[in-house]
């Protein structure tokens, strides 16, 4: 069991202070256990005074029992406790869901707080391999609080808080479908949102759909166990083809640069961590010449490690690789294919990591003249690395 959740009825906070607990909640009273430093908290409800998250007001009391405890929790399977004896109280059904598979809000309190539009995704994220489905029900009852105006007064820190750890589930794909499903994904991700029944060459990608190939890219992200820097850039990296003329489709001609201030909005609107935001931007940005790396001139190459300023940020290799593996990936019958871009791109890198502006300075040159040598060193020790036999993934024409 990796967590355990106390709930204490019947007692107060003085009396949990009086025994040795110390309390911790901000919001509503919460105690450390005086040996083993588990949380417990006593016995609670909750009404709704705001729309939001924050508009609640608690109410903790002797009185309060369990079973109204938990019928303030959110879906039915985290409705369920055990007493001292091992016995299972479970008054709202979350064993039979369990059994079923199924994620099922507790009470029409759900739809008090919007933030468990994004728990249920989560959830839809971490079970989605076991076959757990979001209840009917359920889902109509979030699109109802999507509807009602819910959704838009998340603040920033909770949805990324909720999101990044979506991400790292082991279904990141199912986080979104439930999202867009219930109507919120357009609230919190209106670019990735807006991928979905935009069409790309067949040829290229047979799923079409540039919706369904960045969720193909998410369930290739984790399955490389990518961190989480690069799954967010997974989930961006093609928002620019939502900005496509009508009239260029089903190509995306340039759509690499358009994505860019797409990708830059979404990411500090949700305050994402600077190295999440950056790495989203880079691969938008650079992710095609990652996959023609294996075609480019050397000159080009050096201009990718330029752009993504790996000789200062040598450490956003790997993960911007893995990035542009899961995009290759991200197609229908590609799912484990090899991509001798990558190796390439690596080895390529190592090469040009060995070229030192001191040996250049040692010769006298000075100024502009000793970053031009370290220039050309680069592209000739890029142009030394064998390049595998180039079948890695072809994205089509410029832009698609």
């Amino acid at each position: 069991m990796e967590e355990v959740d106390w709930v204490v009825v019947g007692s107060t906070p003085a009396a949990m202070e009086a025994a040795g607990y110390r309390p911790v909640g901000k919001e509503f009273p919460v105690f450390l256990h005086p040996q083993t430093g588990e949380e417990y908290a006593l016995a609670r409800t909750e009404r709704k005074t705001a729309v939001g998250y924050h508009g609640f007001e608690f109410h903790a009391a002797p009185d309060v029992t369990l079973e109204q405890d938990l019928a303030r929790r959110d879906l039915t399977i985290n409705a369920m406790a055990e007493d001292d004896a091992g016995n299972l109280i479970d008054p709202f059904g979350g064993r039979a869901d369990l059994e079923a598979r199924r994620l099922r809000h507790v009470t029409e309190a759900f739809a008090e707080d919007p933030v468990r539009i994004l728990r249920l995704a989560r959830f839809a994220a971490r079970f989605a391999d076991a076959g757990f489905v979001v209840a009917e029900d359920t889902m109509a009852l979030c699109q109802r609080m999507v509807d009602a105006g819910e959704v838009d007064a998340l603040v920033p820190e909770r949805v990324w808080q909720e999101l990044a750890r979506g991400l790292m589930e082991p279904a990141p794909r199912r986080m979104i479908e439930v999202l867009r499903e219930a109507g919120a994904l357009a609230r919190v991700l209106p670019e990735v949102d807006a991928l979905f029944g935009v069409p790309q060459p067949t040829a290229y990608h047979p799923e079409e759909d540039a919706g369904l190939h960045t969720l193909l890219a998410l369930d290739a992200a984790a399955a490389l166990g990518a961190p989480l820097e690069a799954r967010f850039a997974v989930l961006l990296h093609d928002v620019g083809k939502a900005l496509t003329p009508a009239e260029a489709l089903p190509h995306h001609p340039g759509h690499e640069e358009a994505g860019v201030p797409a990708a830059r909005q979404a990411s500090e609107r949700l305050k994402a961590p600077r190295a999440c935001r950056d790495l989203a931007i880079l691969v938008t940005r650079w992710h095609l010449h990652a996959h023609r790396a294996l075609e480019l001139r050397p000159g080009t190459v050096v201009e990718l490690f330029e752009g993504l300023d790996l000789f200062r940020r040598p450490e956003r290799l790997e993960p911007f690789l893995d990035a542009c593996r899961a995009d290759a990936r991200g197609r229908p019958g590609r799912e484990g294919a090899t991509w001798p871009a990558g190796d390439f791109l690596r080895a390529a890198f190592e090469a040009c990591r060995g070229v030192s502006a001191r040996a250049f300075v040692d010769q006298g040159l000075r100024g502009p003249q000793v970053g031009e040598a370290v220039r050309e060193a680069r592209c000739r020790a890029v142009a030394g690395v064998p390049r595998p036999g180039r079948g890695g993934v072809h994205t089509g024409p410029a832009g698609d």
